[in-house]
């Protein structure tokens, strides 16, 4: 890799980028150990996708603010560094996949250039400051809460106090007390209030603390009614400083700050805040309510155009725009499916609404994208752009518009493809189920895995990647949660876990759901307070007919958006940090390893038959090791710990240790004979592996 400078304005950002290279050369050499290069990445935005050998760069956007020159920016990046596509994330973040490790200074030096950064996206730190996308143009904000999530992030980035937590920390900032911010999911959440104080207007926020979704959701708790604005980030700040002092660390399941506030108890968690408060920093911290000015409306004169499809634009109007408090402007909502924007489509977009709109762009939620001060005479423009581009959709924020994470595409923990079954299911709802398009009050969300990066939890209908065994054979599965959703003012609902069906089965769960809610509910109700009614008791009896395995079809074995019969190939996480191995998996990726080595071995690629014969080893004696509940999370770990529980306890035998068995990989030369000697011992390894593991599966049975 070549050495890589940077002549950045700011010195800090400039020197971080350098130390950043330096770090990955140092790896590249060796020279630093792969948990503590791991460490340093994600805190630098950079996260180790499925597909081995690239990363997936997260762009840090505090509260989802974007202008016309900073897309396009991340556009050409993605063009040149990644694969062309922009993914837009339920934390307001905008995220570019398989970039090389060793390109991530040179983008982010790019980034730097138009104020953007990867500092703090990923890893055990405050995470982005997310708040409403609809922050200084919602008709029902007491105030503009986007300089507060600004200052709240220039605040704690680069903050020693949370520079190496135990776990990561959100923060969420909501405009008004509709809580579109959801509050009660994060380990911090602000709902904006105004109270007269002798005479004069007092700027405050309810106070939100210790939620979070996850595997576990936890609703937060209100532990302010009214904090006063100068009051909010020195008690951030000794809040944090307790996490950092008495989370956990070891046990990464249990290492975020809700479970630290369920082990100790919410009194006692505040009693610690209140003594940290003397350490603090500062005692009060004034904001500056104009460091996030309200943008320039757009001056520009345009003439105004007849929209393509005048039923479609009528529809589109009523569920995608809505009045500012600003009065004669509009926000306008463009459905951005997944989240998922081409490089050419994001440069066709701001081409063709850079005339109509603000340039404060804001990412919602929801993965989509919200444009500001719209004149009535642009909407029809606006329209025709993104009908062009297929961002027309209507019905923003609906039944028909879910949310997802990107699942298998390229996370580690996914389960399930969770974006093919998200565009599958919203194009059904549009073809089949028409008259939800326009209701609000019923929402689905799905992640690939049970951590609920698209916010299944929260859902009224939520789906997580699963799977279930039929006959020995794993088929992909959804778990159905019922239930969930936001109540307004820091209150909110998680979602029952109701049954589990067969991935492909969704469309028909949705379909007995909403025939279900349509015909039986009052006239007023909504889902949630139908679903209390009703109880999850009726919908699982409901569903349970499709969670029957007797007459799987041979399509009901294959996965959303795949052709091969179903595999849980799933790694290790680093954001999330559920460690999700299967072993049976493992094993199976031993075998391909040790076909691989013969392949290689017959085009006389003797090093590359070698190191697939390596990774056999590895991989046969980690899925030995979780199924003994060690997860050991390096490769030489892995060697070490097998000999611990294995050989030195006489279940293995070799003629000194698996490790030096193993790693004769790095004393002989790539030889054919050895190639051959060593995937003959990796082959013997991975048979008497499966072999014992049965084994010991009918003797413990």
């Amino acid at each position: 890799m070549q050495s890589f400078r940077t002549e950045l304005e700011n010195p800090v950002v400039a020197q971080e980028i350098i130390e950043l290279e330096k770090k990955i050369r140092a790896y590249r050499k060796g020279e630093l150990p792969e948990e503590k290069f791991r460490s340093l990445r994600l805190a630098r935005g950079v996260y180790g996708q499925r597909q081995p050998g690239v990363q997936m760069v997260r762009i840090k956007l505090p509260f989802g603010k974007v202008t016309f020159q900073q897309i396009l920016k991340i556009a050409d990046i993605s063009d040149e560094y990644a694969s062309k596509n922009l993914h837009l994330t339920t934390r307001q973040d905008i995220q570019i996949h398989f970039v090389s490790l060793d390109k991530t200074p040179e983008l982010w030096a790019k980034l730097a250039e138009d104020d953007m950064t990867l500092r703090e996206a990923c890893g055990n730190t405050v995470r982005n400051v997310t708040a409403s996308p609809t922050a200084g143009i919602d008709p029902e904000e007491p105030f503009d809460v986007s300089p507060y999530a600004r200052q709240t992030f220039k605040y704690f980035v680069r903050n020693p106090i949370c520079a190496e937590m135990g776990r990561k920390f959100k923060i969420a900032f909501s405009s008004s007390d509709k809580d579109t911010a959801f509050s009660y999911i994060h380990d911090f959440g602000f709902i904006p209030k105004v109270r007269i104080v002798d005479g004069k207007e007092q700027r405050g926020f309810k106070v939100m603390l210790g939620g979070g979704l996850g595997a576990q959701p936890i609703l937060a708790h209100e532990v302010y009614d009214f904090l006063p604005e100068d009051e909010i980030l020195p008690y951030a700040e000794a809040t944090i400083r307790v996490f950092d002092r008495y989370g956990e660390r070891n046990n990464r399941n249990k290492a975020r700050f809700k479970f630290l506030v369920q082990k100790l108890g919410l009194e006692t968690v505040l009693n610690l805040i209140e003594q940290e408060k003397i350490a603090v920093k500062h005692k009060l911290v004034a904001f500056d309510t104009d460091a996030v000015s309200q943008p320039e409306p757009p001056t520009i004169s345009v003439e105004e155009v007849t929209a393509h499809d005048l039923l479609g634009f009528e529809l589109w109007k009523a569920t995608n725009t809505f009045e500012q408090k600003q009065k004669g402007y509009y926000g306008v909502y463009a459905n951005i499916q997944t989240g998922d924007i081409s490089t050419e489509k994001a440069r066709i977009l701001i081409d063709g609404i850079r005339d109509h709109v603000a340039d404060d762009i804001r990412i919602t939620q929801d993965q989509n994208l919200l444009f500001k001060y719209v004149r009535p005479e642009s909407l029809a423009s606006i329209y025709n752009v993104l009908l062009k581009l297929g961002f027309a959709k209507p019905g923003y924020n609906s039944t028909a518009d879910i949310t997802t994470c990107p699942g298998t595409d390229t996370c580690n923990l996914g389960i399930s493809n969770s974006t093919e079954m998200a565009r599958v299911l919203e194009n059904y709802i549009h073809e089949f189920h028409q008259d939800f398009i326009q209701e609000k009050e019923l929402k689905i969300k799905i992640s690939g895995c049970m951590n609920s990066c698209g916010q299944h939890g929260l859902a009224h209908i939520g789906f997580h990647g699963s799977s279930v065994k039929v006959n020995g054979n794993v088929v992909p599965a959804a778990q159905v949660m019922l239930g969930g959703g936001t109540l307004g003012d820091g209150k909110g609902r998680v979602a029952d876990r109701v049954i589990k069906v067969p991935t492909k089965r969704v469309l028909q769960v949705v379909d007995v759901i909403l025939a279900d809610f349509k015909s039986n509910k009052n006239k007023e109700q909504n889902f949630i307070e139908y679903y209390e009614q009703q109880g999850k008791d009726h919908f699982y009896r409901l569903l349970k007919p499709l969670a029957e395995l007797g007459n799987l079809s041979a399509d009901e074995h294959i996965d959303w958006g795949h052709e091969e019969s179903f595999e849980t190939a799933i790694g290790v996480g680093e954001c999330a940090g559920v460690v999700i191995d299967l072993v049976a998996t493992l094993l199976l990726e031993a075998e391909e390893k040790l076909e691989l080595a013969e392949l290689a071995l017959e085009q006389k690629q003797f090093a590359d038959a070698i190191y697939h014969s390596y990774s056999s080893f590895v991989w046969t004696a980690k899925a030995l090791l979780l199924d003994k509940g060690i997860n050991a999370s390096t490769q030489t770990a892995v060697i070490q710990e097998f000999d611990d529980n294995y050989v030195n306890d006489d279940h293995f035998q070799f003629p000194s240790t698996f490790s030096d068995r193993v790693l004769q990989i790095n004393k002989y030369e790539p030889s054919e004979e050895f190639a051959r000697t060593y995937l003959l011992q990796a082959k013997a390894f991975c048979i008497e592996a499966k072999e014992r593991r049965e084994e010991w599966r009918v003797v413990n049975q």
